[in-house]
Parts: structure tokens; C-alpha cells; sequence
């Protein structure tokens, strides 16, 4: 799925969609999924287009809680299983695939609802993308080379110094955005926050969609759900999701992938013999940082509308609101 649209140029895409981000485990796709029901019974037709870096990848179905088939029936999905777990998948194909998506639905006489986690990719569909620096050959090898002896921890708190807000919002082992990070700082001499950052021109005036954040008022609330959803996808067969995926010749524990939050520590976990103890702890762990990470860019989204996530009628304010701002998002669409 592509679009000869240009990632790097922000437009007005995204204005006629109605858009629902939260970090993981806040409850998005049960609101996305009343959300849809809702509008339906207003006889507004919608439909979904995930905005989540792992729900493209066949295969990875429990780990990524991906919607169920009955769900996917009820309510049409879009960008879900569309690549397999070698092949790469970035934020520049996302806005052409997502454009695309959202064109197609468009024309249906759908409501598009922008539903996931990712904020990269949100981001890079409100906003465009930068055209960064091609990729140097030499350096990526001399990262890669310090990588093997220092430790991707040791780069990420390199770049912490260079980069802090790149480095706030990524892993200490993310192996593949902290090299791209350090590439693009040397090979041009700027952060690569400093190309996100699009504050003037087209970008500045580029309309922003309707976005209802869920987001928890009490971290504790998140981490028991959290801690509550691994032990769930454990006792439906995660483990035995990831040894089907080890036994694929062509997949490898590097692979971007195989590298997503569950994964990279179930991966692990079977390398050391399969320990269930510890994986959920270090699975667990690493799921809080991740959410973490997610409301962190969520703030720097100011015109989100914020809904606690934690609130006991969470999913009914998503809804009211919704409602709202959908005809906000149906009038944009034909302005």
C-alpha cells in the first residue's frame, strides 16, 4: 500500500479524521470501538485506521493485543497485518499508507478514526516529515562497532547529552533509533529532534484533527493494567506465539520488529531458558517505561482533549465527546 503523496509535506489529510491516543493498556481500543458503535447509531458510518507500529506485522497477534476477528468484523480496521515481521515498516510509509487509508475512506462517505499509541506516527501525519540525511554507510558501522563493545545503553545516555528530547523518548536498547539518531546528529550536525520540530510555514497553519487523549490520572491504575494484560496474553499462548516466530529461518532477534516491547523480552526469556517469573517482570517493566514515554509525547500535543482514563465512565466521555467532535471532523473534510 502506497501513495505518491509526500511524507516530508504536512496537508490537510489528517483535518477530516477524528483521532483517540492513550498509552498502552489505557483502554483506546474499547473506546475507539464504543466510539464507532455510537456514531453508527447516529448513522455516521466509521471506520478504523490503527496508528500502531506493531498491528501492521502478521503474526504477532497476542503480544500486540491486536483486535480480535468478531472485533475486526464489527467495525473495519485498517494498516493491521499488512507486513511481515522482516520487512521494514517507518513513519514516512505509515503517512502514505494512512493517506491512502484515509482517502479511500473518505470517498466511502466514512468517518475516519485514528485509533493507537505511536506518537511518532501521529505526529508525522499532523505535522510531515523532515527530509533527514541519507544514511552514511561508514558511520552507521562505527556506531554499530561502539554499540558491540560500550552497549546500547552506554549510546543511549550519549545521546541523552545531544539529544535529550530524542533520548527521553526512547529505550536505553533501542538499538535502531538511537543509531539513526547519532547517524543524523553527525552527518548533519543538528538533533534529530531539531528536524521534527516544523514551527513555520505549512506546517504551523496545517489544520489539527480532532484528538482525544486517554490518559490515567493515577500511574498506579495503569501499571495494575499493564501488570493484568501481560499475565492475560501469557495465559493465551504468548510464549508459544514467540517460539513460532524463533522458528522462522529468516526472522532474527534484531529485526525492528521483534525488537517491540513483549517481544524483545520474551525473545530473551526463551535464550535463557524460559523463565515465566522473570519475563513478566522484565516484560512488565519495560511496558511501564514504554507508556511512560507515550505520555510524553502526548503533552506535547496541547490541543488534545484529555480524558481520564482511569475515570469509572472513561469510555462514555470518550463517547460524548466524540460525538461532538466528529461533526467538527465531518465538516473539515469538506471544507
Amino acid at each position: 500500500m502506497t501513495t505518491d503523496a509526500d511524507p516530508s509535506v504536512p496537508g490537510d489529510i489528517a483535518a477530516g479524521c477524528l483521532c483517540i491516543a492513550g498509552p498502552t493498556a489505557s483502554g483506546k481500543s474499547a473506546a475507539a470501538l464504543a466510539v464507532a458503535a455510537a456514531l453508527g447509531d447516529d448513522g455516521m458510518r466509521v471506520e478504523i485506521v490503527s496508528v500502531d507500529s506493531a498491528l501492521v506485522y502478521r503474526g504477532m497477534d497476542i503480544g500486540t493485543a491486536k483486535p480480535s476477528a468478531a472485533e475486526r468484523a464489527a467495525v473495519p480496521h485498517h494498516l493491521i497485518d499488512i507486513v511481515e515481521p522482516f520487512a521494514p515498516y517507518s513513519a514516512a510509509r505509515f503517512v502514505a499508507d494512512a493517506g491512502e487509508c484515509i482517502r479511500a475512506i473518505r470517498a466511502r462517505g466514512a468517518l475516519p478514526l485514528l485509533v493507537g499509541g505511536t506518537m511518532l506516527y501521529f505526529k508525522a501525519l499532523f505535522d510531515g516529515l523532515d527530509r533527514l540525511p541519507a544514511a552514511d554507510p561508514g558511520i552507521r558501522a562505527a556506531i554499530e562497532a561502539r554499540a558491540a563493545r560500550d552497549g546500547w545503553p552506554a549510546l543511549h545516555a550519549e545521546l541523552a547529552l545531544l539529544d535529550p528530547p530524542t533520548a527521553a523518548r526512547l529505550a536505553p536498547h533501542d538499538s535502531q533509533r538511537i543509531q539513526r539518531a547519532l547517524e543524523v546528529r553527525q552527518v548533519s550536525g543538528r538533533p534529530l529532534s531539531a528536524w521534527h520540530t516544523r514551527t513555520t510555514g505549512a506546517a504551523s497553519t496545517a489544520p489539527r484533527p480532532p484528538l482525544v487523549a486517554l490518559e490515567p490520572r493515577d500511574r498506579a491504575w495503569l501499571h495494575a493494567r499493564i501488570e493484568q494484560r501481560f499475565a492475560a496474553m501469557l495465559a493465551a499462548g504468548f510464549v508459544d506465539e514467540v517460539r513460532a516466530l524463533r522458528a522462522r529461518p529468516e526472522l532474527h532477534a534484531d529485526l525492528p520488529a521483534l525488537r517491540a516491547v513483549g517481544y524483545r523480552q520474551a525473545w530473551q526469556a526463551l535464550d535463557a531458558g524460559g523463565d515465566p517469573a522473570r519475563l513478566q517482570a522484565t516484560a512488565v517493566a519495560a511496558t511501564r517505561q514504554l507508556a511512560k514515554r507515550q505520555l510524553t509525547w502526548l503533552r506535547s500535543m496541547p490541543w488534545r482533549t484529555v480524558v481520564d482514563a482511569d475515570a469509572p465512565d472513561a469510555v462514555e466521555q470518550v463517547v460524548r465527546i466524540a460525538r461532538e467532535l466528529a461533526t467538527v471532523a465531518r465538516d473539515a473534510s469538506r471544507d
